[in-house]
């Protein structure tokens, strides 16, 4: 694929949930440090443990979000589709996957320097603002499924 304009990545970045409302100025900042990636089927967009230096917007196709143990197979954590965010590590020390990310098919997907686009937003308040609130936004979403997913499992705690 030969090189993608910034342009493009910030169309596909104003097109995504997470960062349509987004200033211009914020925007253009956040798209200088985007690409487009793909992903063949049970690649690892990231492993668990690793250094998180990098998030993606899913385009096209699905990851799953699984947790590995030694010696046990992986436990599903969550599917991802369009428009989703694949990552949030790269916010916060210690900078490490909490999750291993697998496509569950071909996947196409906006990816991000999230180390460089975090030296950003510690240098431009407002965007360092406008970013951590949305990546708390993501995180919130995926502890109220993981909550819901543990009352699954494992019940209420309410006996009939």
């Amino acid at each position: 694929m030969g090189a993608v304009r910034v342009e493009d990545v910030a169309r596909l970045v104003h097109e995504a949930p997470l960062f349509g409302d987004l200033d211009d100025v914020c925007l253009e900042a956040v798209a200088r440090y985007g690409d487009i990636a793909t992903f063949p089927d049970g690649a690892l967009l990231g492993r668990q443990g690793t250094p998180a230096d990098r998030f993606f917007v899913i385009l096209d196709g699905s990851v799953a979000l699984e947790a590995r143990e030694p010696g046990c197979p992986p436990t599903p954590i969550d599917s991802l589709g369009p428009g989703e965010v694949v990552g949030w590590s790269w916010l916060a020390a210690p900078y490490r996957w909490h999750f291993d990310a697998r496509a569950l098919s071909l996947v196409r997907a906006t990816r991000f320097d999230g180390a460089c686009l975090r030296g950003k937003a510690e240098s431009d308040p407002k965007l360092g603002y406008d970013l951590m609130s949305r990546f708390a936004q993501v995180m919130i979403r995926r502890l109220q499924w993981t909550r819901l997913r543990l009352l699954d499992v494992y019940g209420d705690g309410h006996r009939s």
